[in-house]
């Protein structure tokens, strides 16, 4: 009898504490992220950045440039990044050889003359079984957009609309 509870309790534990694991692991890396995003770090942006979206880009120092020049435009128009947060994954999805999940993040972000918060997800991608994780903003994707870059995504995962809001 005492083997069996062990067994049961191996079988529904262990899964629990490798989800667990998994769950940690992604946010920490998403949290590198942002605060790459703050910092201005856009090569660690890129290194977390998923690889086919770099490549589609041209490669590493071609989307290294596009993104200083984008964020260098926005500066001159006023536009700061002045926090960001990740949230708690969401369920694990696999697709095809991946795993996926979404990663919700807020962004504080100055205008000229507003202040907003920005609700999106991160779209957190694994080929390695959760050791590392590379991600995609979905702040403006959709499913259709994402099943072009990721044939293998998996429809159960479903993209929320990403959502702002001003604050005073």
């Amino acid at each position: 009898m005492k083997k069996i509870i062990f067994h049961l309790f191996v079988i529904t534990i262990l899964p629990l504490t490798a989800l667990a694991q998994d769950t940690a692991t992604v946010k920490q890396q998403a949290n590198i992220l942002a605060q790459a995003m703050i910092a201005g770090d856009y090569a660690t942006i890129i290194n977390h950045t998923y690889p086919k979206a770099v490549q589609m880009a041209g490669g590493k120092q071609k989307m290294v440039s596009i993104v200083n020049k984008g964020m260098a435009q926005m500066k001159t128009q006023g536009v700061i990044f002045e926090s960001a947060t990740v949230g708690s994954p969401g369920k694990f999805y696999k697709a095809g050889a991946e795993t996926h999940c979404l990663v919700p993040e807020n962004l504080t972000i100055k205008l000229p003359n507003a202040h907003i918060i920005s609700h999106s997800y991160l779209l957190a991608i694994s080929k390695d079984g959760g050791k590392t994780w590379s991600f995609l903003d979905l702040s403006n994707s959709t499913s259709d957009k994402i099943k072009q870059l990721i044939p293998d995504f998996n429809p159960a995962l479903q993209i929320p609309k990403s959502t702002t809001e001003q604050i005073l």
